[in-house]
């Protein structure tokens, strides 16, 4: 965005500005994993096994090597420039924790979801929330290897997206990949504010 600036403190150093960007989608969708391969710090990590007290309650149909989850957040870091930084919050995958949400959601410039074709409607309750919300939000559809590939219009038409809601293709194993999706996610933004993307 173009009116990006820094402040200075008291003593003349300055203060970079800070967007805040969350991470969501289902249980198992990758956002651990994506604000892993995006931060540039080692990234906090809420992290717990799952347990024999979860069976009836984690559904673990299409992800069976899955053996932990993420119980409150995950945070990761980027440096854009000395005037800007970016702060990633992996948002809890499973609805006994989205009580957290709304307090990871104040003040965010906007939200990836993340969609795993192989629990798509894992992640409709990400989509609803930012849409009720009005919080702008692009989709990245993970490719997990030995997934079924879907084309995009066939994702699009499933989750019912707003034909303005960017929808990209997306590793989020790869910085490189998981890059592109934040850059589609500021354009998103500035888009709708109508203002030019740095």
């Amino acid at each position: 965005m173009d009116s990006v600036h820094s402040e200075r403190v008291g003593s003349g150093q300055r203060v970079p500005l800070a967007l805040k960007i969350l991470i969501a989608g289902g249980f198992g969708a990758g956002k651990t994993t994506l604000v892993s391969a995006l931060s540039e710090v080692r990234p906090l990590q809420t992290e717990e096994v799952l347990t024999d007290a979860g069976i009836g309650t984690d559904d673990t149909f299409g992800v069976e090597g899955k053996s932990t989850t993420t119980v409150a957040m995950d945070f990761g870091r980027i440096t854009i420039n000395e005037d800007l930084q970016v702060y990633l919050f992996g948002t809890p995958g499973q609805d006994r924790f989205w009580f957290l949400w709304d307090e990871l959601a104040f003040g965010a410039l906007g939200a990836v979801v993340l969609a795993d074709t192989r629990r798509l409607a894992d992640c409709f309750p990400s989509v609803d929330y930012f849409e009720q919300r009005g919080i702008p939000f692009v989709v990245g559809v993970n490719c997990f290897d030995g997934s079924r590939r879907f084309s995009l219009n066939s994702v699009r038409h499933a989750l019912d997206l707003d034909p303005d809601v960017p929808l990209v293709l997306c590793d989020a194993r790869d910085r490189q990949s998981g890059k592109l999706v934040l850059v589609a996610l500021v354009e998103h933004v500035a888009a709708q504010r109508g203002e030019p993307a740095a």
